[in-house]
C-alpha cells in the first residue's frame, strides 16, 4: 500500500475544469440577465453578479479547505453532520420567515442561508457510512428501514418548510439504492404509484365515479402482478397479491385527491394544472413558463450574443438569474450554446460515475453515486421547468444560478468526492 503520494497527483484535475467552467459560465449569464447599465461592472458588489463573484471566491476557499482536511474525517463525522443539519432544519422551520408559502431561508445579515440546500451532502455522507458498514445487507428488514429513514427524515422536513422542489431531489437518493442491490420490487412499485398518480391528476373528476376506479387499478395492477411474477416466480401467491395491491389501489386513489386539495398549497395545485393543461393562463399563472420558452425559442441556433437578449434584458422572465437561468443562456448563445452546457454537464455526470467505479473504497463509491444523481436531477428538473416539462418548483441549476447556499452546497458535494477519490491509492476499503 502506498502513502507516499500527493493529493494534488490524484486529483481529478478533469473534474476540476468542469467545474470551473461551469461556475464561470454561470458567473457570465448572470451578469447578462441582471446587467444594469447604470452599474457596468461586473465586480459591483451591490448587484447579483457582484454578490455572485464573492461566492465564487469563497466557494473556491472552501474547496482548497476541503482538499486540506484528512478524507478520514469525512468519514468519521458523517453522521454527526447529518445529525446537524436535521437539527438545522428543524431550527429553520421554527424561526423562519414565511415567503411566498416556504420557510426555508435563515436570515444571517446580508447572507441567506438555505439548510436544504446543505442537508443534500449530509444525507449522502450519512447514507454512504451507514451501506458502508460491516454486515449490511438489504435482505434484512432492519436495513431498509435504517436506509428509507436516513432518506425520509431530512425529506419530510424539507416538504413541511414548504419547499416542495428541494424535497423531490431527495428521489436521487433512491436512484443510489439501486445501485447498491435494493430489491427490485421497490422501484416497480415506485413507478406504479408515480404512474397512477399522474393519471388521477389528470382525470381528477373521475374520482366519484367507482367504476372507473376499480378498471383503473385493475388494469394498471394486471401490468404490475405481470411483471412481479417474472420477478418473484410465485405463481401460488399471485392472487392474494394482486387482490390485496386491487384494494390498495382503490383506496389510494382517493389517498392522492385528498392530499392535492388538502396538503398542497393553492400555487402549488395551479403549477400541476398548468402542466397538465387544465389552466391555460398565459398571463398569470404561465407567465414564467410562457417568457421563458420564448426566450429560449428567440435564441435560434447560435443565439442573440451576449447581453443582447431582448426577452432577458426587459426582465420578462422572474427569477431568470436563479431558477430561470437557463432561458438567459438559451437567448444570449442559442441551441448551440445549450446544447454546449448540456454536453459540459453530461460531462460531469459521466465522469463521476468513471470515478465512483474505479472505487475500492464502499463509501466513496456510494457518495459518489449520491453526487452524481443529485446533480442529475437537478439538471433534469430545472432544464425542464424552463421549457415547461415539469412544474414549476423552484430549484437551482448547479453553479449556474445565482445564490450563495447552492454555490457552496454543490461545491462541498463535489470537493468530499473528489478528496475522497484522491485517496484510492491508499483506501482498502
Amino acid at each position: 500500500m502506498r502513502h507516499n503520494r500527493s493529493f494534488t497527483r490524484d486529483i481529478d484535475w478533469l473534474t476540476v475544469f468542469l467545474y470551473v467552467a461551469l461556475v464561470f459560465i454561470g458567473w457570465a449569464n448572470i451578469y447578462s440577465a441582471d446587467y444594469n447599465p447604470k452599474h457596468p461592472s461586473i465586480f459591483d458588489f451591490d448587484w447579483t453578479y457582484g454578490k455572485q463573484m464573492v461566492w465564487i471566491a469563497a466557494a473556491f476557499v472552501l474547496a482548497m479547505m476541503i482538499m486540506i482536511v484528512d478524507s478520514n474525517f469525512y468519514t468519521a463525522t458523517s453522521f454527526f453532520v447529518f445529525g446537524v443539519t436535521i437539527a438545522l432544519l428543524v431550527v429553520t422551520f421554527l424561526i423562519a420567515r414565511t415567503v411566498h408559502g416556504d420557510r426555508n431561508w435563515i436570515d444571517i445579515g446580508e447572507f441567506k442561508l438555505q439548510p436544504s440546500e446543505f442537508a443534500k451532502f449530509a444525507t449522502a455522507l450519512a447514507l454512504a457510512k451507514f451501506l458502508s458498514s460491516l454486515n449490511i445487507s438489504f435482505k434484512s428488514n432492519q436495513t431498509r428501514f435504517y436506509t428509507l429513514a436516513i432518506i425520509l427524515v431530512p425529506t419530510i422536513l424539507v416538504l413541511a418548510q414548504g419547499d416542495t422542489g428541494s424535497a423531490l431531489v431527495f428521489s436521487a437518493f433512491i436512484l443510489v439504492l439501486y445501485r447498491e442491490g435494493f430489491p427490485t420490487v421497490f422501484y416497480i412499485i415506485c413507478f406504479y404509484i408515480i404512474a397512477l398518480s399522474l393519471l388521477i391528476l389528470y382525470n381528477m373528476e373521475w374520482i366519484s365515479d367507482n367504476r372507473v376506479i376499480v378498471i383503473t387499478a385493475g388494469v394498471l395492477m394486471i401490468v404490475v402482478t405481470t411483471v412481479l411474477g417474472f420477478v418473484y416466480k410465485r405463481r401460488k401467491r399471485l392472487a392474494q397479491f394482486f387482490t390485496v395491491l386491487i384494494a390498495a389501489s382503490c383506496a389510494y386513489l382517493f389517498v392522492v385527491d385528498m392530499a392535492f386539495n388538502k396538503v398542497l398549497e393553492k400555487h402549488q395545485q395551479n403549477r400541476i394544472n398548468v402542466l397538465l393543461g387544465k389552466i391555460h393562463d398565459p398571463r398569470g399563472l404561465e407567465w414564467n413558463v410562457e417568457n421563458s420558452k420564448m426566450a429560449i425559442g428567440a435564441g435560434g441556433w447560435t443565439g442573440k450574443g451576449f447581453r443582447d437578449g431582448t426577452v432577458t434584458a426587459t426582465n420578462y422572465v422572474p427569477e431568470q438569474s436563479t431558477d430561470f437561468i437557463f432561458c438567459t443562456i438559451g437567448e444570449e448563445w442559442g441551441f448551440l450554446g445549450t446544447s454546449f452546457l448540456i454536453l459540459l454537464f453530461l460531462a460531469l455526470m459521466i465522469r463521476i460515475f468513471q470515478i465512483a467505479e474505479r472505487q475500492r473504497s464502499t463509501f466513496t463509491r456510494i457518495y459518489a453515486y449520491c453526487t452524481a444523481c443529485i446533480f442529475f436531477v437537478h439538471f433534469t428538473i430545472n432544464v425542464g421547468m424552463t421549457i415547461g416539462l415539469v412544474p414549476v418548483i423552484g430549484i437551482p441549476l448547479p453553479f449556474i444560478s445565482y445564490g450563495g447556499s447552492s454555490m457552496f452546497s454543490f461545491t462541498i458535494l463535489l470537493f468530499i468526492l473528489l478528496k475522497l477519490d484522491s485517496n484510492r491509492f491508499m483506501v482498502l476499503r
